[in-house]
């Protein structure tokens, strides 16, 4: 398989550790743009990039460039999602991909149009121990599930202008880290949740800062989601089945889970793959994907998560400046 030429809309923590994980596979990214132009030359700088784009829209017009992974704030996502597909590049983009499911609707319908691979970076749907654990599954050694349980609570300090409770930033927990909670359900649960019910519990903001979702689908699979930005919970699922339920800890990048089986209490180790190599794995399966190998991106599951996370805030009456 060929090397292709990434280029990162976006310098900030991902976009970091993106050139790194480029870094750790002997190669460099090809460009860089941001809305500040001298942070993008810093971060050009740092790598040893090529390409440091001036303007936003250059990023779209080189034709060198194969795969852009864009990073930038929620609300941007979509504006620079449809630029890129239209020029026919690839994105890998930051989740949450878009705002809402009828952006993410239209930015499918591009991707479709210019045969391109447009996918979300979430690193659930690429983590070896989530594939080791769908071998086990589908064998029937766990039997049928039952329940998913999801957890996942930061602390984040009541600064209200930074983009956790900024409402013209796209912020709140469902975005920001309920994607991670229901990209994790989604996974394992048969089908999409078709009932949905929740709580929510508002910043003064207006962005969601607290939330409980109860969710079950058309298998009477259920799923319990509990967020919140401003009380710290360990990132852990619990997935029952009826022969015994197996956890995760540190959810989005494990590479760890233990099964403890009914009958008899006994607990078995599942290991596969490393933390420290999530977006490494990210850009190999983005490059299986683009290279018509085998495309194990997920776009539907991303879609049932967009479409699940409408739904939840529709129901709330919660709406960004974009959707007004």
């Amino acid at each position: 398989m060929r090397e292709y030429n990434w280029a990162t809309l976006g310098c900030g923590v991902i976009a970091n550790q993106l050139a790194q994980a480029m870094e750790q596979k002997g190669r460099k990214l090809y460009g860089v743009a941001n809305r500040t132009y001298q942070n993008a030359v810093k971060f050009a700088e740092k790598y040893g990039i090529e390409k440091v784009y001036q303007e936003i829209d250059e990023i779209f017009e080189d034709e060198n460039i194969d795969i852009i992974y864009i990073s930038t704030p929620h609300n941007t996502h979509s504006v620079y999602l449809k630029k890129a597909l239209a020029a026919g590049k690839h994105v890998l983009c930051e989740k949450s991909i878009t705002l809402n499911a009828e952006e993410l609707q239209e930015a499918v319908r591009l991707a479709e149009e210019n045969h391109v691979i447009l996918a979300e970076a979430m690193t659930i749907y690429h983590m070896p121990v989530y594939k080791q654990l769908n071998e086990m599954i589908r064998s029937g050694r766990l039997g049928a599930l039952r329940l998913v349980q999801m957890n996942f609570g930061s602390y984040k300090e009541y600064d209200m202008s930074n983009r956790f409770f900024n409402r013209n930033l796209a912020g709140g927990a469902l975005l920001d880290i309920g994607v991670y909670a229901l990209s994790f359900v989604r996974w394992f649960m048969t089908s999409k949740p078709d009932q949905i019910q929740s709580l929510v519990k508002y910043a003064p903001t207006g962005v969601d800062e607290q939330a409980a979702i109860l969710l079950k689908n058309k298998e009477e699979e259920m799923a319990t989601v509990i967020l919140s930005l401003h009380a710290k919970q360990p990132k852990r699922g619990t997935v029952s089945f009826e022969k015994g339920y197996l956890e995760i800890y540190e959810y989005p990048r494990g590479d760890e889970a233990v099964i403890t089986y009914t009958e008899d209490g006994h607990k078995e180790t599942v290991k596969a793959g490393s933390t420290g190599h999530a977006l490494i794995y990210e850009i190999d399966d983005m490059e299986a994907a683009v290279s018509g190998q085998v495309n194990e991106m997920h776009l539907d599951y991303t879609k049932d998560v967009m479409e699940m996370m409408t739904e939840i805030r529709k129901d709330w009456g919660m709406k960004y400046p974009e959707e007004e």
